[in-house]
């Protein structure tokens, strides 16, 4: 089973779910987070852990699923207010943006989402814009992505995107025929075969800049297959820089999260690992979310910028503490 901190954005996104569908099957849920059905029950039994300080019956979340019926219970405690630091409402901002994202609360009517998000803004400060600027990337998506490409699922019909690539800073037009509609980490993806890739790819809804549904029949190769988004949805290339980081007790979720072509046992829990980074900007990412929990060793180059990236982050929080 894998750690709980590795699950916490779908964990954000599960509850809420099952709170909005109740008696929801397993199977139906499964499919709607992209999970097996034993995933999905390894993350109910982490719910049912869950809940407020104290521990007792009365203080955490129920959940059941005898029958394949989820039943879920005592999970609006968690709505009770708490006194937050800058980088608690900053790492709560983080979790309510993936929430935000995912398909079911993207058709909730109402605002009661962002205007928590822009109280905890306010709150936090410029330490919140900055860690907004570590893990959101700040572009117009369409706000009718969601709605357009279920009814090109539900039609049957091709769909034509503007498709903002993070990697190149650019905007890309696309042709796919949609296939199903995933949540992932708390984000929601379209997944279907891409006409200018030729393949399978997987697009993040909240970087989905423009949506038609053309007047033309999806139809995929023979061969197009969804794939398994169990794992997450990052794939390393042979050709991405081989980075190696030492984790504490804590941080050793990034060995079961992510893709490792090397895990060495430090003792005490430590781990060594060696992972490929697709780019710069991803490794400074995933860096600064570890914290004191993790560091990079190598490449110097890069372990360089992550210390140095790390020490403006604290010199701003020192500002605003």
């Amino acid at each position: 089973m894998s750690g709980s901190a590795d699950r916490l954005p779908r964990l954000l996104a599960l509850v809420p779910y099952l709170m909005s569908h109740p008696g929801a099957q397993v199977g139906e849920v499964a499919g709607v987070f992209g999970l097996s059905e034993k995933q999905l029950i390894d993350d109910l039994q982490l719910v049912w852990m869950c809940g407020l300080p104290g521990h007792t019956p009365g203080d955490l979340i129920d959940v059941s699923w005898d029958g394949g019926e989820i039943i879920i219970d005592n999970a609006d405690t968690i709505g009770r207010p708490l006194r937050l630091g800058i980088d608690e409402a900053s790492a709560l901002l983080v979790a309510l943006r993936m929430l935000a994202a995912t398909p079911e609360l993207a058709e909730v009517p109402g605002d009661a989402l962002p205007r928590v998000m822009a109280k905890l803004e306010r709150a936090a400060g410029e330490g919140a814009a900055t860690v907004s600027s570590q893990v959101a990337v700040d572009v117009d998506a369409a706000p009718d992505a969601l709605p357009r490409v279920r009814e090109g699922l539900t039609k049957g019909r091709r769909l034509s995107l503007r498709y903002y690539v993070q990697g190149r800073d650019e905007v890309t037009p696309r042709e796919v025929d949609p296939m199903r509609v995933v949540v992932v980490d708390g984000r929601a993806y379209l997944e279907g075969w891409c006409y200018r890739a030729e393949a399978m790819r997987l697009f993040r809804l909240d970087r989905v800049l423009g949506v038609d549904v053309l007047d033309v029949p999806a139809d995929p190769p023979a061969g197009a297959e969804p794939r398994d988004v169990a794992a997450g949805v990052f794939r390393p290339s042979p050709t991405d820089e081989l980075v190696e980081l030492e984790l504490s007790a804590a941080g050793r979720w990034v060995a079961e999260y992510y893709p490792c072509e090397q895990v060495t046992e430090l003792g005490e829990g430590r781990l060594r690992v060696a992972l490929r980074a697709r780019d710069e900007d991803w490794i400074l990412k995933l860096a600064l979310r570890l914290g004191d929990t993790g560091r990079v060793v190598s490449p110097p180059d890069m372990a360089e910028t992550v210390r140095r990236e790390a020490g403006r982050a604290l010199a701003l929080y020192a500002h605003h503490s």
